[in-house]
């Protein structure tokens, strides 16, 4: 087991950016830069024995920084709060006090507002490669940061085992009640030349998927999957029943007890002989199959686009503040948040 820093030489807020480099005893790697807890780099070795990336991303971390990718910014791989996904009308009451957040999605809160835990700078509190090879990043989110109540501490580690599964273990305190809703928006591709990933075989196991209105914002309507396009209890191809021009961006409730850390979905790839299995203690995972991707001058010059990419964001009913019938996510100063998931890669069986 190995962890590296390596500096970047960028500064940001008077801080450097640092990449971090996990790598396990079978040559499993990982690279996580702490600005946005970026996962820019995560390479296994596929059933030819070749060395694989199975992630988007850049060949250096400025270009994260260009005015162009910006400008149609998909949340390439980055952490994603206070909140994800679309709070409805940027706006929410606790305890009848009323808060009102940046809408920066038509007329939603998405993400987590204008400059959302993606694109902030977070501190490296600590690295270990005793068992596995981990770095734990932490971000203090101060009271009426993008318009959210209480200060929030917020840490985040990344662990890589040598059965090649990379645990994402989240945990938050906060002074006041807060809303909160974490997850991670890495786009997997797990094709060995980056063809789309409408190939891909997908199954996830979840009965139900949350209806959304025009916004894309979920309404609190729990919908049945069967005969719907968006029934992966069997796996099928990606592309098999949806939307050609649309893909895939809905919350699927999966088929668990609350909390229990169980498996959420299984996806592959034939040709690179690759299966991602996704692990989850949250009740939801969006699946989104990046109908918005369009990033020029990516990873070996290449430019993505729609269905270049997938997510497995695992999270908490997304707009839940403002759909009491939904678990609850707002945290209270005498609780603490967790949330764990699990990519793990293995060989098709």
């Amino acid at each position: 087991m190995q962890v590296k820093q390596i500096p970047t030489g960028i500064i940001i807020n008077d801080n450097e950016v640092i990449a971090i480099e996990l790598t396990n005893n079978k040559g499993t790697y990982v690279q996580i830069f702490n600005y946005g807890a970026i996962i820019n780099k995560f390479i296994v070795k596929n059933i030819k024995n070749e060395r694989q990336d199975i992630v988007l991303g850049f060949d250096t971390f400025e270009q994260y920084l260009n005015a162009d990718y910006l400008a149609n910014y998909p949340y390439l791989n980055t952490v994603i709060g206070r909140y994800a996904n679309r709070i409805k009308g940027g706006e929410f009451s606790i305890a009848d006090q009323d808060y009102e957040l940046e809408r920066n999605s038509g007329n939603c809160t998405l993400h987590g507002g204008a400059e959302g835990f993606d694109r902030k700078l977070w501190d490296i509190v600590e690295t270990d490669n005793e068992v596995n090879a981990s770095v734990t990043l932490q971000y203090e989110s101060v009271d009426g940061e993008e318009g959210f109540p209480g200060d929030l501490l917020v840490e985040l580690t990344f662990e890589l085992t040598d059965n090649d599964e990379l645990i994402l273990s989240y945990e938050a305190e906060t002074d006041e009640d807060t809303p909160i809703n974490l997850t991670h928006h890495i786009y997997f591709n797990l094709s060995p030349n980056g063809a789309s990933v409408n190939q891909h075989h997908l199954q996830v196991f979840a009965p139900a998927y949350l209806e959304q209105d025009e916004d894309f914002a979920v309404t609190g309507k729990v919908l049945p999957v069967a005969n719907t396009e968006f029934d992966f209890r069997t796996a099928k191809e990606i592309g098999k029943d949806c939307n050609p021009m649309e893909g895939y961006d809905k919350s699927f409730v999966l088929n668990k007890a609350y909390g229990d850390l169980t498996l959420a979905s299984k996806t592959s790839e034939v040709e690179s002989g690759l299966m991602l299995s996704v692990y989850t203690t949250e009740p939801v995972a969006h699946i989104y199959t990046g109908k918005y991707l369009d990033v020029k001058n990516a990873k070996g010059g290449k430019n993505y686009e729609a269905f270049d990419g997938f997510c497995i964001e695992t999270q908490h009913h997304p707009n839940a503040v403002n759909i009491p019938e939904f678990p609850n996510t707002v945290l209270q100063p005498e609780d603490l948040y967790t949330q764990t998931t699990i990519f793990k890669v293995s060989l098709i069986e």
